[in-house]
């Protein structure tokens, strides 16, 4: 599309396949559309695509061999072709990809029968939105990649062809579903249910033919709002009859709609705590209007207390997710999913996984992650997140199952993208959307492996050089973007508000339960059972008394868990003090050194891409010094313990 970077589609990505002759066999909406795909791959590089019976030889077939919606698919090669099926038009269209991916070694050698499936049901994004822009959020809450790809200035954009580009994209790295607007349901949003649901229906015929479902943020409140009843109590036969009739006719104009997202009791939005009921008690009156229809209702679980007084050591906003849901396993309906964001505060650059995982077996629980850069450089610092969620995802709350197996409600993510040319605002924070829809496929693979996909997709097979620098600036840029932040766990230390940039006390003295509890003596929050919050009992035996003790807890989660001493040990043979100073000057020093290889690929490098992450390059590298003096200089402040090395701190 003109003027959008393809990225992780270039047209150069279906060369192997525009080169060559294609069966594809099966017809319905996504074979029209895998057949689509591969007849526009050929008119553009020479090859040839054919439709049922056509007489051969082939190099590739692709065949339907079913009439379910699937997403399974096989693959094999022998006698010099290659040969994908599947019993669903969602499995061929992902086996068209997975040939893409491949790119010539897919048409190389032999491979026995291979069968490919998705870990987990539902991929999904969450858009945080806004049909008309907020004065303090704008466009899009939390957004760093311009406005809307879907709304703009209250109304619906309607330029179906980027939404298209953007199904495309999805479907590559096997995204399957997407809730189009903010959680923070405001006014205009709200509407959206009902008078407006042809917009949403619009926006579900543009992607139907990539395989995605689309969802809807919902206001707990509607029956109020949009209804004109006298209350939204889940357990009011009128409250429920509203939800069914507004539910049938969303059916009626979306026939594959794939429910409703809802964030209630939570800053300030409503929910059933209004009506002295249960959480299990409101997902269940709209998992009851969604179940006719085979929708589900996403529940978020990010319920805390947002007015805590900071004067209170007791109340811990870590405890309150575990505190709220755990006693209502197996309460919520099979379609009612509750979704728990991935560790028990809001997206840090580090924190423990939330207890709740593991703890309600009874209960189909999504785990949410974040791909917008909230807390992790807004899309303006290198910061793949790769690492970090495959080590969620891997992460076994007790023995048995990890994360990625007890998600039986699926994975979703906070989206990073706008309508920037670039998508994401920073072309390399495009590896964190694709990463997310390969690790939700397979969460056990590789990350190491997903980036070396990426970046042979989106900047093509070229130069070696290429391919080891963008390795280099992105494989390690989390754990750089950890060391010049905040350290060993304690998480937060920005500026409050827009979350942008260092303020080491901007959240100590707030009421959103944030803090650090820096004194003279040493850092960090006490939750252990023996002597602070309690919060580490929260987790099965194993982690619970590894978290338990200073002496056992990991150290990248230490102030997490401990106040600790300015001068306590840590297993890298530094002091807690001396390792804030080292962490955050080598944190500048490896951002300089990121900086000077993405130079060196300049003439390698698209030049308008090259152009933007060389300017975003100088932003997080002055952002990364400031980081650096202020908590170097604040903690110097504080503890009075110069640095061994004598470098300058202020």
């Amino acid at each position: 599309m003109q003027g959008v970077d393809p990225a992780w589609l270039p047209d150069g990505a279906f060369r192997p396949i525009g080169t060559r002759r294609t069966l594809v066999r099966g017809s319905g909406p996504l074979v029209d559309t895998v057949h689509g795909e591969v007849a526009e791959a050929c008119a553009r590089f020479g090859g040839s695509v054919a439709r049922d019976g056509s007489p051969g030889p082939y190099d590739l077939v692709l065949e339907l061999t079913g009439a379910e919606g699937g997403e399974a698919f096989t693959f094999e090669r022998g006698d010099g072709r290659t040969t994908v099926t599947a019993s669903g038009g969602p499995g061929l269209l992902y086996g068209l990809f997975h040939v893409v991916r491949l790119g010539d070694t897919a048409f190389q050698g032999s491979y026995g029968r291979e069968e490919h499936r998705p870990a987990m049901a539902l991929r999904m994004l969450d858009h945080w939105d806004n049909v008309a822009v907020h004065p303090v959020m704008g466009q899009v809450e939390r957004g760093y990649a311009g406005g809307s790809l879907f709304w703009r200035d209250g109304r619906a954009r309607g330029e179906f062809e980027r939404v298209r580009a953007y199904g495309r994209l999805l479907a590559a790295c096997g995204i399957n579903a997407v809730a189009v607007n903010n959680v923070n349901v405001h006014a205009a949003e709200a509407r959206l249910l009902t008078d407006r649901i042809g917009e949403v229906a619009d926006l579900a015929g543009v992607l139907r033919p990539y395989g995605i479902r689309v969802h809807l943020s919902v206001t707990f409140a509607a029956p109020m709002l949009l209804g004109g009843l006298p209350t939204a109590d889940p357990l009011d036969e009128a409250v429920r009859a509203w939800w069914a009739g507004a539910t049938a006719r969303v059916h009626e104009a979306i026939p594959d709609f794939g429910g409703y997202v809802v964030k209630a009791d939570s800053e300030g939005q409503p929910g059933p705590f209004a009506y002295g009921r249960s959480h299990a008690d409101g997902a269940n009156m709209l998992a009851a209007a969604l179940e006719p229809y085979g929708g589900t209702v996403h529940w978020r679980a990010f319920v805390y207390d947002h007015r805590q007084d900071w004067r209170d050591r007791t109340t811990d906003r870590a405890r309150a997710a575990y505190d709220h849901f755990v006693p209502l396993d197996g309460q919520f309906a099979p379609n009612a999913v509750l979704q728990v964001k991935h560790g028990p505060m809001d997206f840090q650059v580090r924190e423990p996984v939330s207890p709740l995982i593991g703890a309600m077996p009874r209960t189909r629980l999504a785990v949410e992650m974040q791909a917008t850069q909230e807390y992790t450089g807004q899309q303006r610092h290198v910061c793949w997140l790769g690492p970090m969620w495959s080590e969620v995802l891997r992460f076994r709350p007790e023995e048995g199952s990890s994360v990625g197996e007890l998600a039986r409600g699926g994975l979703v993510a906070v989206s990073n993208v706008g309508d920037d040319p670039f998508w994401t605002g920073h072309p390399l924070a495009q590896a964190n959307l694709y990463t997310f829809g390969r690790l939700a496929w397979q969460p056990v693979a590789d990350p190491g492996r997903i980036l070396d996909e990426w970046i042979r997709l989106s900047f093509g097979p070229g130069d070696p050089r290429l391919h080891t620098g963008l390795r280099a600036v992105l494989d390690g840029s989390w754990r750089t973007y950890e060391k010049y932040t905040a350290p060993l766990g304690v998480g937060w230390m920005v500026q409050p508000g827009h979350h942008y940039g260092p303020s080491v006390d901007g959240y100590e003295y707030s009421p959103w339960g944030t803090y650090h509890f820096a004194d003279r003596d040493g850092v960090g929050v006490d939750r252990s059972v023996a002597t602070g919050t309690g919060y580490a009992g929260q987790y099965a035996k194993p982690w619970a008394e590894r978290y338990e003790s200073p002496d056992t807890c990991p150290d990248e989660l230490l102030l997490f868990f401990h106040h600790m001493a300015y001068g306590h040990m840590l297993r890298s043979g530094k002091t807690v003090i001396q390792h804030i100073y080292d962490t955050h000057f080598e944190g500048v020093a490896e951002v300089e050194e990121a900086q000077r290889v993405w130079a060196s690929l300049a003439g390698l490098v698209e030049p308008g891409r090259h152009a933007r992450v060389t300017e975003l390059f100088e932003e997080q590298l002055r952002s990364a010094r400031e980081w650096r003096d202020q908590v170097n200089s604040y903690f110097f402040r504080k503890s009075g313990v110069p640095d061994a090395h004598g470098r300058r701190i202020y």
